[in-house]
């Protein structure tokens, strides 16, 4: 009888083949027979999972999302009970991949994400992980929101623009990713980055607590 070959699983054995090629060399060392030799498959039998260099490289970019917004989800899973603040916290820090054992994978997604500028096929595999976090963002943000005090969306005391889950949640995603960069180069340390994170929520959570202005 045929040996059944799971493909599913061998796809995602060249993925994190070329993931430790890329973490090593950078996208641009990643050529087949490297992959193959790593992944500890053939040559032939990588050219039947993609077709091509770029095939690859995108559902390796959509693997990695894959990866982040799992233990996003299996974060917020772990504390059921947490509030939506603490859980969006937990969240941002999460996909910032602060932590020593994600630098790695840090280290992974920024090459991607600067071949993705001039690659438009991985620049849509990045919209759709982008968007998949966002809709986290936003859905904490906005039942964070509502906990606070801010139930009707006003603004604050100073007379703010009213609180919107979609800014808040872009402007969150945006400074995790900036955050990746710095502690990656040695600007911030890990601790110096969450409290970044830490900081920028809790004058968030203030500004939603202050009693909106009157107006007259």
């Amino acid at each position: 009888m045929p040996k059944q070959v799971d493909h599913a699983g061998r796809r995602h054995l060249i993925a994190e083949a070329v993931c430790r090629l890329a973490d090593e060399r950078g996208l641009e060392g990643v050529t087949l027979r490297d992959v193959a030799a790593r992944a500890q498959v053939s040559m032939g039998a990588v050219q039947r999972c993609f077709r091509t260099k770029e095939e690859m490289l995108v559902f390796t970019l959509g693997h990695i999302g894959e990866q982040v917004g799992e233990r996003v989800r299996a974060r917020l899973v772990r504390s059921p009970a947490q509030s939506a603040r603490t859980a969006l916290g937990h969240a941002a820090t999460e996909v910032s991949l602060l932590e020593e054992e994600h630098h790695a994978e840090a280290r992974v997604w920024l090459a991607f994400l600067a071949q993705a500028a001039v690659d438009e096929s991985l620049a849509r595999t990045l919209r759709s992980n982008y968007a998949a976090l966002q809709g986290v963002f936003v859905r904490l943000a906005a039942e964070a929101a509502r906990t606070t005090g801010d139930v009707e969306g006003t603004g604050d005391a100073e007379g703010a623009a009213p609180f919107d889950p979609l800014v808040e949640a872009r402007t969150l995603l945006a400074l995790a990713d900036g955050l990746t960069a710095h502690v990656l180069i040695g600007h911030l340390a890990p601790r110096e980055a969450r409290e970044v994170v830490h900081t920028h929520l809790e004058n968030l959570w203030e500004r939603l607590s202050r009693p909106a202005r009157a107006e007259f």
